[in-house]
């Protein structure tokens, strides 16, 4: 089927027009695994005939009819849960929590993919089960740890899989195979039910197509989960506007082994975010590379010795030799050395914060440079650690991240780039990497069809979970106090103008200029260019309690038709001010000032 669909809209699609039903789907997907014929892509498959009839009985939720592959450290009842290691092999009595959820969404899952073993490795090729082939060429490693997940996304198989991501592996295995990997804020997604790699900085990632399917994703299976331990309330959020101050890596940070070709492909990408209008900021990363070197030089690798310690002090021989390695380097750490770790990451957040006041999103390359299957069998570890270079510091840092495909190299090889914000804000990320993606001009993975055209983009809205808040002044984008906002979480918007029943005017004192918006009779007033924002309720809170006088927060009329929340002026504090209303806004007084 040439037509078959591959994206969620095109299975919605397909559905509602009634010329595909989910069980033929099902079929469908056989079909193509069949086809693919790389038996290393997955460890278990559900029975076809099981998943036809479950088919036939889905709820109608958002992933209705959609089907899934798990990545086998993610329980699924009635299954083996392997890790990739035969002697650790159980059958789940349970789902984990998000194979729970994706059954209330009305997905079918497929069956469990293969993976570096117990997660350890960017590489995809630390597993008994085989190797997955890299669907661009089979010469490359697959990456990992979340190999066949992604090979089965980038093969056409299945439009969405779940992976998990420690230290890259929901972004490294998505870059090798021209894909989107989306690695959510730490605690977004329930971990409950995942076999751990390091416990504190484990997530689950979505790989799919393109940025929208594994938004999609992500949203059907956000939530707090009170019987996870580490499940915290963040908002999902919808996305909106390009985010326009790009930090991207400075001359010193620029890592690409000596590659030209992705150094030239990465340059292409930074072509296309300044055509897209972006600001590049160049940022010195090195606080963000002594963090990456954290995870595995320091004290975090015990969190894999405890994730399995029955197991390595039982039957180290049932362990990969890699893996058994790696995990055995735990024993040279003590109780002292863990809190010495701590101290340092808590010194390299603080020393990474102020990034975060001058840009929205870091742009960094996925990885240096692609790896083959031929070099990492000259050396095991040296490749594999390359890979991580831009991905070991994002879940330390508590970060959230999104890979995409991008330009290739010049030889074809791939050379995706990642989207990294913090805590919160993954919403944000998705609109510049669906038009990063878009901009490549490249297919979808390994499919050779191309992406579908892009939605009309609708009005930017805050979530049922969010407050909109209307600033007019130094709190705008690039203006002194925007960085209050940002460090909030809160998330642009759009750009609205009031109704014309108000009067700007330029406050007196010291600091940072200030206007001061008053309303006044309905039709006597001005048009006032203003900026929405997005803030959770608790972020809304503690923005508002620092507010000074005479400035407070209101209901204002925007031309849009809405009535937000915003910034006010006490009449009495604006009696003596300049009225700079004639400007139509406080960008366009301050220009007028300093021309």
């Amino acid at each position: 089927m040439t037509d078959f669909p591959l994206t969620l809209a095109q299975y919605r699609e397909a559905y509602a027009a009634g010329s595909l039903t989910p069980a033929q789907a099902v079929r469908e997907v056989y079909r193509r695994i069949a086809a693919l014929a790389d038996p290393a892509v997955f460890i278990t498959l559900r029975p076809e005939a099981e998943v036809a009839e479950e088919a036939e009985t889905l709820p109608a939720g958002p992933l209705h009819g959609i089907p899934v592959a798990v990545k086998d450290n993610i329980d699924v009842a009635g299954l083996p849960t392997t890790c990739a290691c035969p002697g650790y092999a159980h059958v789940a009595t349970e789902d984990a929590a998000l194979v729970a959820r994706l059954r209330r969404a009305g997905a079918l899952v497929i069956g469990k993919t293969n993976l570096d073993q117990f997660a350890t490795g960017l590489v995809g090729v630390r597993s008994p089960y085989g190797v997955p082939r890299n669907t661009l060429d089979p010469a490359l490693v697959p990456g990992g740890s979340s190999s066949g997940s992604a090979v089965a996304v980038a093969a056409g198989l299945v439009p969405l899989a779940l992976g998990t991501d420690t230290a890259g592996s929901g972004r490294v295995p998505a870059g090798l195979n021209a894909i989107v990997g989306l690695k959510p804020s730490l605690g977004a997604l329930s971990t409950r039910g995942v076999v751990p790699a390091c416990r504190t900085l484990d997530c689950v990632s979505i790989f799919a197509l393109t940025a929208e399917d594994a938004f999609a994703g992500f949203s059907a299976l956000a939530g707090f989960d009170a019987a996870d331990p580490f499940s915290r309330t963040l908002p999902v959020g919808r996305p909106g506007p390009l985010p326009l101050r790009i930090g991207v890596p400075d001359g010193p940070s620029r890592r690409f082994a000596g590659d030209a070709l992705s150094e030239a492909a990465y340059d292409a990408a930074l072509a296309d975010l300044a055509a897209l209008g972006a600001t590049l900021v160049p940022v010195d990363l090195t606080p963000f590379f002594a963090t990456a070197a954290l995870l595995y030089d320091g004290p975090w690798v015990a969190e894999r010795w405890e994730a399995i310690r029955a197991l390595v002090t039982e039957r180290p021989e049932a362990l990969h030799p890699v893996t058994r390695a790696i995990t055995e380097r735990a024993t040279a750490f003590s109780a002292a050395d863990a809190f010495a770790g701590r101290y340092r990451l808590a010194e390299l957040r603080r020393a990474t914060e102020p990034v975060w006041q001058s840009i929205d999103a870091l742009c960094v390359p996925t990885f240096p440079r692609p790896q083959t299957l031929a070099a990492l069998a000259a050396d095991p570890i040296g490749p594999n650690a390359e890979l991580g270079t831009y991905t070991n510091f994002v879940n330390l840092l508590d970060l959230c991240a999104l890979a995409v495909p991008s330009h290739p190299r010049a030889d074809g090889w791939p050379a995706g780039v990642t989207l990294i914000a913090p805590a919160g804000r993954d919403a944000a990320l998705v609109p510049l990497g669906d038009a990063l993606h878009r901009a490549a001009g490249i297919p979808m993975g390994a499919t050779g069809r191309p992406l579908p055209p892009a939605p009309e983009p609708g009005p930017a809205r805050a979530t049922d979970d969010e407050i909109e808040l209307v600033v007019v002044g130094a709190h705008l984008s690039g203006l002194p106090l925007n960085g209050e906002l940002t460090t909030l979480g809160a998330r642009f918007l759009r750009a609205a103008a009031t109704t014309p029943d108000y009067r700007l005017f330029a406050l007196p004192g010291a600091g940072p200029r200030r206007p001061g918006l008053v309303r006044v009779a309905v039709g006597t007033g001005t048009s006032i260019a203003t900026e929405v924002w997005a803030l959770t309720p608790d972020a809304f809170g503690r923005f508002v309690a620092g507010i000074p006088a005479p400035l407070g927060i209101g209901t204002l009329r925007l031309t849009d038709g809405t009535t937000p929340k915003g910034f006010l002026c006490e009449p009495e504090g604006a009696r003596d001010a300049q009225d700079v209303s004639g400007h139509g806004g406080w960008r366009a007084y301050l220009a007028a000032g300093r021309a």
